[in-house]
């Protein structure tokens, strides 16, 4: 079995052209969580000032609702979303300078595409593994949108998070073979 390939993020689109589906990874470095009402506002920004906010080109989006804090972390639980909630929204956020996205299952097409006409990829954790998870989580802080709660924007620092490369940038795909 190969070893998981560390990864410090954030990372740069041509780092990402060199990693291929199936991949296993342990990210270390900033993420940021954003879920579906996030999305939509991330969009309308977007469209706004024709700009993602907060510094979020080049960076990764965890599709997840971190818990309070918990067990003396800074975060109780962290789990992977069904990312192809986000489906609706990935794609612009991609061409607007997202590198990587973080979630669990399949991806639609239009999403594959995206990955691949942007040197984006889109990362898979672990369904079910929300506290284990955590564990690589060494801080929290709420960056914006307080007022959607668990799916407010946050800023995690990660340590050793595992996840798989689902889709890279050319076409490869775990979930379609």
């Amino acid at each position: 079995m190969v070893a998981p390939r560390r990864i410090d993020l954030p990372l740069s689109h041509a780092d990402a052209a060199e990693l291929r589906a199936g991949e296993a990874l342990l990210l270390s470095g900033p993420v940021y969580t954003m879920r579906d009402a996030g999305h939509a506002r991330a969009l309308e920004c977007l469209e706004h000032d024709g700009s993602l906010p907060f510094g979020l080109e080049g960076q990764t989006i965890f599709y997840a609702g971190p818990t309070p804090p918990a067990a003396g972390r800074p975060i109780g639980s962290v789990g992977p979303t069904t990312a192809s909630r986000m489906d609706f929204a990935a794609p612009r956020l991609y061409e607007a300078g997202i590198v990587a996205t973080i979630g669990k299952g399949a991806r639609g097409d239009e999403v594959a595409r995206a990955c691949r006409q942007t040197d984006s990829l889109y990362l898979a954790a672990v369904g079910g593994s929300a506290a284990l998870l955590a564990k690589s989580v060494t801080s929290a802080e709420t960056v914006a949108w307080d007022d959607l709660g668990t799916e407010a924007l946050r800023r995690l620092e990660l340590v050793d998070f595992p996840c798989f490369v689902a889709l890279d940038t050319h076409g490869g795909d775990i979930y379609r073979g």
